[in-house]
């Protein structure tokens, strides 16, 4: 039986990777410090014999004495809240943690995939955003402690690729959501389901003419799996999210309408360095992992807000 390190495995992301690896049939070792991950996310599979889980600081030397045969590298504050208040240990986990990660992996010798993201192309001046575009990014804004954290990880993955001929892979994670995004989390999907919920106002910043496309949780989990165990994404990176464009704030109203919800809609000042397009190319993860998205908008929506719903701290 093989066996999966997921750092970051308690988080959002993490979690659901770290239950369909178990489907899967493999052994899962999760790795996370929980600074915003939580533990409620992977308690249904603290029971399972093939599931352990490692409460530990990724930036702090890591030593697992079992085999390990694929290390996906997840760690990371993820949300301009999470990120924005954690600056230097977002920058940390992105150089050290991922060094830390990378050299795990070579004394394994496991496959390593690295989660990047779709911040790594800034404000984009590019649309949509292509592997070989190389970027538009503010390295001294309020957003750069994440930006740069993962351009950093990327580069240090593909040093080790040529260097050491460390078999990796790097995927570049655009806007996704679904069940288990904290309610404080910052972005929009949570953010706006909570306040439809408790028909509080449904904050948009900006106009609302800021686009965004959603990829919900399952879709994800399958491409990061697929780009794994691909023999073809060795050395390769791929953006993995969904091509159908939505403005904020016709998210916002789509999310009033499903949760037949009173609130009212306010607008507040937008963020620094916030782009203002943001939507992947997926011909590459079409080609060569034959994945793309197919979760309907509306239909991940309500699975997210049922899950919303069902939370005991949500007050309706």
């Amino acid at each position: 039986m093989k066996t999966m390190l997921v750092t970051g495995g308690a988080g959002f992301i993490g979690s659901h990777l770290c239950e369909k690896l178990l489907d899967e049939g493999y052994k899962v070792i999760c790795l996370d410090d929980l600074s915003t991950g939580d533990e409620d996310n992977i308690q249904r599979l603290l029971s399972d014999d093939r599931f352990a889980y490692l409460q530990h600081d990724i930036t702090k030397p890591l030593a697992i004495e079992e085999e390990i045969n694929h290390l996906f590298h997840l760690a990371s504050p993820a949300s301009p809240v999470d990120y924005q208040e954690m600056p230097i240990e977002t920058l940390l986990t992105g150089s050290s943690g991922t060094h830390n990660a990378l050299e795990l992996a070579k004394e394994k010798g496991a496959v390593f995939l690295l989660t990047s993201s779709s911040e790594v192309y800034g404000d984009p001046q590019v649309h949509p955003q292509r592997e070989d575009y190389l970027g538009n990014v503010n390295p001294i804004g309020p957003r750069s402690c994440y930006d740069e954290a993962k351009r950093f990880a990327e580069a240090l993955t593909m040093a080790y690729h040529r260097k050491y001929g460390l078999d990796v892979r790097i995927v570049r994670i655009f806007n996704t959501y679904g069940p288990r995004m904290r309610k404080d989390d910052g972005r929009a999907i949570p953010n706006f389901i909570t306040q439809a919920l408790a028909n509080e106002p449904i904050t948009v910043y900006g106009d609302g003419s800021q686009t965004r496309s959603f990829c919900y949780i399952s879709d994800m989990v399958n491409g990061i799996c697929k780009a794994m165990f691909s023999k073809e994404m060795s050395g390769e990176v791929v953006n993995l999210g969904s091509q159908n464009e939505i403005t904020v704030l016709e998210l916002a109203e789509r999310i009033k309408k499903l949760t037949n919800s009173n609130s009212k809609i306010i607008f507040k000042k937008l963020p620094e360095d916030d782009p203002k397009q943001r939507c992947p190319d997926i011909s590459k993860a079409r080609e060569i992992l034959s994945w793309e998205p197919k979760v309907d908008l509306d239909a991940g929506l309500n699975k997210t807000i049922e899950w919303y719903m069902n939370k005991k701290s949500i007050k309706i």
